[in-house]
């Protein structure tokens, strides 16, 4: 008995490296010593030296994080080009709460019978999103591993490394009562709250909007890098969150290193059609033979009078809101004029007040 007789094919192995090769170089910089299929990636001291350039203090920052049971939508759709942003994205928006700026990225991919050409796909995907963060996918790891993942199912998981100074570290000491919370939209479902999406929404094939709603499903997370550091430059941001899993009440609050609330202003943005129908589903099941919107207006109602319903919604997603910001009342207007400038659009979500470390709906 051989290896590939024992499930694993290191020749197909060797093809979709050669495939990251070529996908990798799209997100290289000077800093990288090295391609894709070296023991180990490497990335120039001299230039992390550089990247910290009038820094005082430069401090490393790190994140790690998979793409979740998003994945299993995309397999059963045999829709591979998006998650790999997802990977990235998890990853950088972490790194961004401390206002850092990303450097280099690796990805660990797991399955249990490699296919080179979507092994390929998934990778791309990384790439494009590093290239988005502006960092370098400096290399990773794929894993053949048969009877351990099914065949046809894979795993996908990374972890980037970003740079800033000591006195520019943003960990939550600046905020203060008062300040205005700044919430810039979100591009979907993100990469979160997937369990209890596929059993809100079991069937893919759903109209919605005109579109299967597995597209919908399958937006890849919006990646916040860019224009955030660009307004890090014009005014004071003194806090910032990322809306992972645990949504609203999980995330914000651990912008804050003392006893504040993050008092969210209801009605303050409109909530995504793809929110009031995923509430739909968790209120009252599987729901067939809706016309065109039904769902989704009775999800915004559900979601308006059903406060158990409410909380898991907002306890579980992003709800249209990707990332926040606390900063002072007065650079509120700017902060949300810039944001929509560069694409990005946001809205004065809440303030600051003293408190216990909550998200609290006024």
């Amino acid at each position: 008995m051989n290896y590939r007789e024992a499930g694993v094919n290191i020749e197909e192995g060797y093809r979709a490296a050669g495939k990251y090769r070529e996908l990798a170089k799209m997100t290289t910089n000077a800093a990288v010593l090295n391609g894709i299929g070296s023991f180990a990636g490497m990335f120039s001291l001299k230039d992390i030296v550089n990247a910290g350039k009038g820094m005082e203090d430069p401090v490393l920052v790190s994140g790690a994080d998979g793409v979740g049971t998003k994945l299993d939508i995309a397999f059963r759709m045999k829709k591979y080009g998006t998650v790999g942003v997802d990977c990235v994205a998890m990853c950088v928006n972490d790194i961004l709460c401390h206002g850092a700026k990303p450097l280099f990225f690796l990805d660990y991919l797991a399955c249990g019978k490699l296919d080179a050409d979507v092994a390929a796909e998934l990778v791309k995907g990384v790439a494009l999103g590093c290239r988005e963060a502006g960092c370098a996918l400096l290399g990773g790891e794929t894993a053949e591993m048969p009877g351990f993942y099914d065949e046809g199912a894979y795993d996908l998981a990374g972890f980037g490394v970003g740079i800033v100074d000591r006195k520019d570290v943003i960990d939550g000491g600046g905020v203060r009562e008062g300040d205005a919370l700044i919430g810039i939209a979100s591009s979907g479902a993100h990469s979160n709250g997937f369990s209890l999406i596929r059993k809100a929404l079991p069937d893919l094939d759903e109209d919605f909007g005109g579109m299967n709603i597995s597209c919908a499903l399958l937006e890849p997370t919006r990646i916040y890098v860019k224009p955030v550091l660009r307004l890090m430059e014009r005014i004071d941001i003194r806090g910032m969150a990322h809306i992972t899993g645990g949504g609203f009440y999980e995330n914000i609050p651990r912008m804050f290193n003392t006893d504040y609330d993050a008092v969210i202003s209801t009605g303050s943005w409109t909530i995504p059609p793809l929110f009031n129908r995923i509430a739909y589903g968790v209120s009252r099941g599987v729901s067939r033979g809706f016309i065109g919107g039904e769902a989704e207006a009775a999800g915004m109602e559900i979601l308006n009078t059903d406060m158990e319903v409410r909380r898991v919604m907002f306890g579980t997603f992003n709800m249209g809101i990707g990332f926040v910001l606390a900063t002072a009342q007065e650079d509120a207007a700017q902060a949300k004029a810039f944001l929509e400038e560069s694409g990005f659009p946001a809205w004065e979500i809440g303030g600051v007040e003293k408190g216990s470390k909550q998200a609290r709906f006024v």
